[in-house]
């Protein structure tokens, strides 16, 4: 059995916009009012503490609740590829070890775009096995954010 397995929670939704809207979306958020504008039932605060904005090295702070807790994130920009794709994982060398990488990606689909979410988590078999119950509930409401997240841009870049 292994020490650690990989859990990678992924979402997507088909919008009928141009990568570049949702590419300008994304890299767009850049403050508390832009990233509410995303997600205002659960985003709560966001800016820059290092570098450009979106530019690879940045290092962003948000403040989101997930699972009905405040949680206090500082991600490093990894990948930014225009219009296609945008990756980040958090800056504190503990939590990489359980959250490795969080990305974007953008895929043109005709008329329309599929915007997919991923985040990738690494869970422990000893964790899994006595904390399971935990582990699940944390991953679904994980889930619920990710898929809301989704339809809200969806539905603010449709209308």
């Amino acid at each position: 059995m292994p020490l650690f397995e990989d859990v990678i929670l992924t979402d997507s939704i088909e919008i009928k916009t141009t990568p570049e809207q949702i590419f300008n979306f994304l890299t767009g958020i850049v403050d508390d009012d832009s990233y509410k504008a995303w997600h205002n039932a659960d985003h709560v605060s966001f800016r820059w503490l290092k570098g450009q904005p979106w530019v690879v090295g940045s290092v962003m702070y948000a403040e989101e609740y997930l699972h009905g807790k405040l949680h206090k994130l500082e991600f490093k920009v990894t990948k930014i590829v225009p219009n296609r794709h945008i990756e980040y994982m958090p800056t504190s060398r503990f939590m990489r070890r359980f959250s490795p990488k969080n990305e974007f990606i953008i895929e043109q689909k005709g008329d329309t775009c599929l915007f997919i979410a991923s985040g990738t988590f690494r869970v422990g078999w000893i964790v899994k096995t006595f904390f399971k119950k935990a582990i699940e509930n944390g991953l679904s409401s994980t889930r619920k954010h990710m898929k809301e997240e989704g339809e809200n841009l969806k539905r603010i870049l449709e209308s």
